[in-house]
C-alpha cells in the first residue's frame, strides 16, 4: 500500500498550526475575563467538526466550567450546507438557567448557528455566547443573535474556500490536519471514490 501524504491534498495553508495556538490562546483569556464575575458557562462543542477547538479552548479556560457536546447534520457528504440543519444527538447536561458558550468550527450560512441558538433558548440557557474559530460572513443567509449578555468570539474571518483541518473536513476526511488548508477542488471532485 502506497503512503499519501495527504498535505499534498491542500492548496494552499490559511492558518498554520502556530497562528491557530496564539489565536485559541486570546479567546480563551477573553472569554475568561468575561466569565470571571458570572456563574461558570456551560461549553458546548458542535460535534464533529469543532472538538478540536473545544478540547483545545477549554483547556486554557480558567474557569470552573461544564462541557458539553451536541450534533447537527447540515452538510452530509458534500461541500455545500442543505440548508436544513436538523439535531441528531442532544446535549446530556441541563442549561436551564445557565450561560452557554456555543463552540463553532465555522459559521458559515448560519442556518446551523440560528437553529443551535433557538434550541438553547427553548433549553432555557439564559445566555448564549458563541465562539467560532472561523467565520464567513461572505456566505451569510440567516442572521443570527446572541441571547441575554451573550457575545461572538471570533477566531479568524475566512474567505470563501472549501476548507480543512483542524477539526474540519470534507467526507469525514483531514480533520487530523494540524492547520487550516484550502482543499484542492480535484479532491472533491473525486468523491467518493478515489478520496
Amino acid at each position: 500500500m502506497a503512503i499519501i501524504n495527504i498535505g499534498d491534498h491542500i492548496e494552499k495553508v490559511l492558518w498554520t498550526e502556530k497562528q491557530i495556538s496564539d489565536r485559541v490562546s486570546n479567546l480563551a483569556s477573553e472569554i475568561t475575563r468575561d466569565f470571571s464575575a458570572a456563574a461558570a458557562p456551560v461549553f458546548v462543542g458542535v460535534a464533529t467538526g469543532a472538538l478540536i477547538f473545544l478540547a483545545d479552548l477549554v483547556r486554557k479556560i480558567h474557569l470552573p466550567i461544564t462541557v458539553d457536546v451536541i450534533r447537527v447534520d447540515s452538510y452530509g457528504s458534500g461541500t455545500v450546507s442543505s440548508g436544513k440543519p436538523s439535531i441528531s444527538c442532544d446535549l446530556k447536561s441541563d442549561v436551564q438557567g445557565k450561560h452557554v458558550v456555543l463552540v463553532e468550527d465555522i459559521v458559515d450560512t448560519g442556518n446551523t448557528l440560528s437553529c443551535l441558538i433557538e434550541h438553547l433558548k427553548a433549553k432555557g440557557a439564559s445566555s448564549v455566547s458563541v465562539c467560532a474559530l472561523l467565520d464567513k460572513p461572505s456566505r451569510r443567509k440567516v442572521s443570527f443573535e446572541v441571547v441575554g449578555d451573550g457575545k461572538f468570539y471570533r477566531g479568524f474571518q475566512c474567505p470563501d474556500y472549501f476548507i480543512v483541518g483542524y477539526g474540519l473536513d470534507f467526507a469525514e476526511k483531514y480533520r487530523n490536519l494540524p492547520y487550516v488548508g484550502v482543499l484542492k477542488p480535484e479532491m472533491y471532485n473525486k468523491y467518493p471514490s478515489e478520496i
